[in-house]
C-alpha cells in the first residue's frame, strides 16, 4: 500500500483509519454538504492497531486462490443459515483487500481475494507542478479533489518543489471541494478545511449539483484533481457552467503486478466454484474483462455471471460500467460503501435466484 504524503507511519495509519471507517461501516460524513472543522485523530492504541494492519496488507493483497480441484470444491451454502452461509465470494478490491475479506468472513462467507486494479503515480508530472505554481501564485478560486489516493499523490509531487506549509497556505486561500469522503483523510492530515462535499452516491452528477446549489462556478478558475482517467462529463459540465477548468492528472490505473489471483478467480467463476463477485470500482470491470479475454475465458465468464453468479456493485458508476459492457448487476447497496455492499449481498443473494 503506497502513501506518498505522510512522513511517518502514525500519520499513514491515521489516514487509513479514516478511510477504513468511511469505506467499511459507512460512518463517514456521507451526504453532508458543508464539512465542520477536522475531527480529532484516533487515540494512540488505534494508531498502533492500524499501523499493524498496514504491515499485513501486502501479504493479504498477494494472497493466492487455490486452483480448481475436488479437494477445494465450493461448500454448498446452508439454506437454513443466515448471511452468506459459506458462499465463496470473489472480491476485486486491491487497497482494502484485507478489510474486504474480513467483512465477507464476518457475514459468514468465504472470501476469494483477486485484486484487479493498481494505482500508479505519474512519475514525471509537469502538469501537477504547473498546477502547484499557479496555486501558490493565487490563480485558482476552487480546487476539486476527486479521490483520496489522488490527493496523496498530488501532495507528494507538489512537495518536490514547495514546502508543505507554503503550498497548503495557498490551497487554503481557494475554496476546497471534494466529490466524496475519501479525500477527507489526507486533507485533514494537511490541516486543510473542506468547504463543500457532494452527497451520495458521490458521482460527477451530485458534484455538479452541489456546486450549482452552494458554489456556482461561473467565471471562476477551477482546478480538478483527476483519477486514473479523465472525467469528460465533469469537465464539460464545469465549462458549460462558465468555469475556466484546469485538469490535474496525478495517477493512472494499471493491472496488478501479479495477476495470478485474478486469473485463477476468472477460472473459478467460469467453472462454477464461486457464488458471488463484488466490484468496488468501475475500472475493475474493465480489467476483469481484459484479463479474461487474454486467457480465452471471456465467453465462459460472461455466461457464468449471467447464469449462476450473483454480481454486486458498490455504486452507480460501477453499475453503469458493468451494464455498458453487457454484464448483469444483481445487487447495489443504498450507500456506496464496501460495508454496505457486503451487508446487502448477505441479505439478498438468495432472492436473486441464481445458482
Amino acid at each position: 500500500m503506497q502513501d506518498g504524503l505522510a512522513p511517518g507511519l502514525d500519520q499513514v495509519a491515521l489516514a487509513i483509519g479514516d478511510a477504513h471507517r468511511d469505506l467499511l461501516d459507512g460512518s463517514g460524513p456521507g451526504g453532508m454538504d458543508v464539512i465542520p472543522d477536522p475531527a480529532p485523530p484516533p487515540d494512540v492504541r488505534g494508531r498502533r492497531r492500524l499501523a499493524g494492519d498496514l504491515h499485513s496488507c501486502p501479504a493479504r493483497m498477494s494472497a493466492t486462490i487455490r486452483p480448481p480441484g475436488p479437494a477445494h470444491a465450493m461448500t454448498t451454502p446452508d439454506p437454513t443459515a443466515s448471511g452468506l452461509a459459506g458462499l465463496r465470494v470473489a472480491s476485486f478490491e486491491a487497497r482494502m483487500a484485507g478489510p474486504m475479506a474480513d467483512l465477507i468472513r464476518k457475514h459468514g462467507g468465504r472470501p476469494v481475494e483477486a485484486p484487479a486494479l493498481r494505482e500508479v503515480a505519474i512519475g514525471d508530472n509537469p502538469e501537477a507542478l504547473a498546477f502547484a505554481d499557479r496555486l501558490v501564485a493565487g490563480e485558482f478560486d476552487v480546487v476539486i479533489f476527486l479521490t483520496g489516493v489522488g490527493t496523496r499523490f498530488l501532495a507528494q509531487e507538489i512537495e518536490t518543489r514547495y514546502p508543505r506549509d507554503e503550498w497548503v497556505a495557498a490551497l487554503k486561500r481557494a475554496r476546497i471541494v471534494i466529490r466524496g469522503p475519501k479525500p477527507l483523510a489526507p486533507l485533514r492530515e494537511l490541516g486543510a478545511r473542506v468547504d463543500l462535499q457532494a452527497p451520495e452516491p458521490n458521482t460527477w452528477r451530485e458534484l455538479l449539483g452541489a456546486l450549482d446549489a452552494r458554489l456556482p462556478v461561473d467565471g471562476l478558475r477551477v482546478a480538478v484533481q483527476e483519477y486514473g482517467q479523465p472525467n469528460p462529463e465533469l469537465i464539460d459540465g464545469l465549462e458549460h457552467r462558465g468555469a475556466a477548468v484546469t485538469r490535474v492528472p496525478v495517477y493512472r490505473w494499471s493491472l496488478p503486478e501479479d495477476t495470478g489471483p485474478l486469473r485463477r478467480a476468472i477460472i473459478e467463476v467460469a467453472v462454477g466454484r464461486i457464488g458471488a463477485v463484488l466490484f468496488t470500482a468501475a475500472q475493475q470491470v474493465v480489467h476483469l474483462i481484459e484479463v479474461a479475454g487474454r486467457e480465452g475465458r471471456e465467453a465462459d465468464l460472461r455466461a457464468a455471471l449471467g447464469r449462476s453468479v450473483v454480481v454486486g456493485s458498490v455504486g452507480p458508476t460501477t453499475t453503469e460500467t458493468l451494464r455498458a459492457r453487457g454484464l448483469p448487476v444483481d445487487i447495489e447497496p443504498e450507500h456506496p460503501k464496501m460495508g454496505h455492499l457486503v451487508a446487502a449481498l448477505a441479505a439478498r443473494w438468495r432472492s436473486v435466484g441464481k445458482g
